[in-house]
């Protein structure tokens, strides 16, 4: 097994889970087996209770792990699917330790940070890096492992000072170090910085590891005499300094990397069983970048949500949507809308907004209501709902978006005026949506319904099924407490809301589409996790393809993309 570890200086939020994903794809088009693991050194024992402003988007993994957004960013570029053990927390290993100590294992022992801490973390990464990852089910080559964070953070040190000692069990061979590090361009003097790199590398040696690469993130390209200060001041080869600019996509990043001699590097430092040119795998990412960049139609989706300030929060589902739009050769223009500026309170107390939210959703040519929890916004995301139902534009509600879809049909529809979740207000005398029976309002953390279910379509006349190849079932990840009425749903079949898939007990209603619309298609599990770039989700993809007016002549075409 070969080792690849990631650290990070200057500031957090550098790019290291791109880079870590970037280089797992190099190695991965070698025809080498890869995996990642992702370390965030927060003391929550997973990711599920955060708010999106934290960290980003919560992601969810097949096994019901609710992960940092990296663990996203590896599924989409490497093609696998990880596990919860591959995103390992502070708060993970100090249970697993003080669990073992409450259980004897320590034999009275004093347990301390080092050696007890720290020997956890080498045995959970060696013992995570053996699963296998792939559809083969074979033991992965490669492990890639992103620690989270700054060096010198107080948070991480355990981490460091694991790895300082993993060096040498893993031995040199099998094991190397990658630092990202950045190299700011102040606008006064237009001069690229290349102290806070100096000072970074200089406290990543301190702790006891010596970088094989330093990979240095700027705005701007970065010249050849700012790379050979570098090398002198850091002690490494120029070779081993390498450049990542802002780029128009991420597809772009693995191609930057192997025009750089990554792989000829890894193949000498690692002594790595490949040649020094990548496979087609490679050149299809390079194909793919180039189409991206000259796409020339664009598609416009708004996405209306409560999160809107920070686009890491929807991170998928940008994703997913870039996906599609690219797969039908166009370019996404994806317009946030808060959903709070929809409402009419906003109107009252900020015109302007209201106006500004109201044009931006009428322009668009689709529109998504993302997932969710909480009140606020709510009322927003209904107006928008009506908007598209009753303006026949094409509409894609997921998990809370498909259960505002219920409720703003039994309001508008089935003129229950009160109707809404209970989520919202227990005490509605029409309670559409409802909490599950295994919701336990006592804890938070880990009780939704999570990870991947399979999901039956009861009817052959759907577009959604169509979309995923007119087969019997989907299996698609979930995260969710609330679910739709189910002895409600034939007030809203009579009407045209159809309840066409479910789950394999038929008790749970899975997704919904509207009869005699373009595209009204609501569901309860969230096909974004298992997007790929080569591999569009459907419900997405259909989206798409209904906002750019084609929906039609791809189903005639029986689910074929033109080329």
């Amino acid at each position: 097994m070969k080792y690849i570890l990631v650290t990070g200086g200057v500031i957090s939020g550098i790019g290291k889970g791109i880079i870590a994903s970037s280089i797992g794809t190099i190695l991965k088009s070698c025809g080498l087996r890869v995996t990642a693991i992702k370390i965030d050194p927060y003391i929550n024992i997973d990711a599920g209770t955060f708010s999106p402003y934290e960290h980003g988007e919560v992601f969810v993994l097949n096994d019901g792990g609710e992960v940092d957004l990296d663990l996203g960013n590896y599924e989409r570029f490497l093609d696998i699917n990880l596990y919860k053990d591959n995103n390992i927390t502070t708060g993970k290993i100090y249970q697993h330790v003080i669990n073992k100590e409450r259980h004897g294992d320590y034999l009275g022992k004093t347990v301390q940070v080092v050696p007890h801490i720290t020997d956890a973390v080498q045995e959970w990464v060696m013992n995570q890096a053996k699963v296998p990852v792939d559809d083969d089910k074979k033991e992965p080559q490669i492990c890639v492992i992103e620690l989270g964070g700054t060096i010198g953070d107080i948070e991480g040190m355990p981490f460091v000072e694991a790895f300082r000692q993993f060096q040498f069990k893993a031995k040199r061979e099998n094991f190397c170090n990658i630092h990202v590090s950045l190299v700011p361009q102040p606008n006064a003097t237009g001069e690229q910085k290349t102290k806070p790199t100096q000072n970074s590398v200089r406290a990543l040696r301190g702790l006891g590891l010596s970088p094989d690469l330093i990979v240095c993130r700027s705005a701007k390209p970065i010249e050849m005499a700012v790379k050979e200060k570098i090398s002198m001041f850091c002690h490494v080869e120029p070779e081993q300094v390498i450049f990542i600019h802002d780029v128009s996509s991420t597809y772009r990043v693995p191609i930057l990397l192997e025009e750089q001699g990554i792989i000829k590097y890894f193949k000498q430092r690692l002594n790595l069983p490949i040649d020094d040119q990548p496979s087609d795998l490679l050149m299809k990412w390079k194909k793919m970048a180039c189409r991206y960049e000259r796409l020339l139609k664009v598609c416009s989706i708004a996405l209306v949500g409560k999160y809107t300030k920070l686009s890491d929060c929807y991170a998928s589902v940008f994703k997913a949507l870039e996906h599609s739009a690219l797969a039908i050769n166009y370019k996404l223009d994806l317009m946030y809308i808060d959903s709070t500026e929809l409402e009419r309170s906003t109107e009252a107390e900020n015109s302007v907004k209201y106006h500004q939210a109201w044009h931006k959703l009428c322009k668009a040519d689709g529109i998504l209501v993302p997932g969710g929890f909480g009140i606020r916004g709510t009322e927003g995301k209904l107006q928008a709902i009506s908007w598209a139902r009753t303006k026949k534009k094409p509409f894609l509600g997921v998990c809370l978006g498909m259960q505002l879809a219920v409720v703003e049909f039994a309001r508008n529809c089935l003129n229950w005026e009160d109707a809404n979740s209970t989520e919202f207000d227990p005490d509605t005398k029409n309670p559409v949506v409802i909490d599950m029976p295994e919701h336990n309002p006592g804890d938070m953390g880990g009780t939704m319904r999570l990870g991947k279910r399979r999901t039956v379509f009861k009817t052959e006349n759907s577009v959604l099924r169509k979309l995923y190849g007119d087969e019997m079932f989907v299996e698609e990840r979930h995260r969710h407490r609330y679910e739709v009425n189910p002895e409600l749903t034939h007030c809203f079949e009579e009407k045209g809301l159809k309840f066409v898939g479910h789950d394999t007990e038929g008790n749970r209603m899975e997704i919904i589409e509207l009869e005699n619309h373009p595209y009204f298609v609501g569901v309860q599990f969230h096909p974004e996790f298992s997007s790929r770039p080569m591999k569009p989700s459907p419900p997405y993809l259909g989206l798409l393809l209904a906002a750019t007016g084609t929906l039609n002549a791809y189903l005639q075409r029986g689910c074929k993309l033109s080329p």
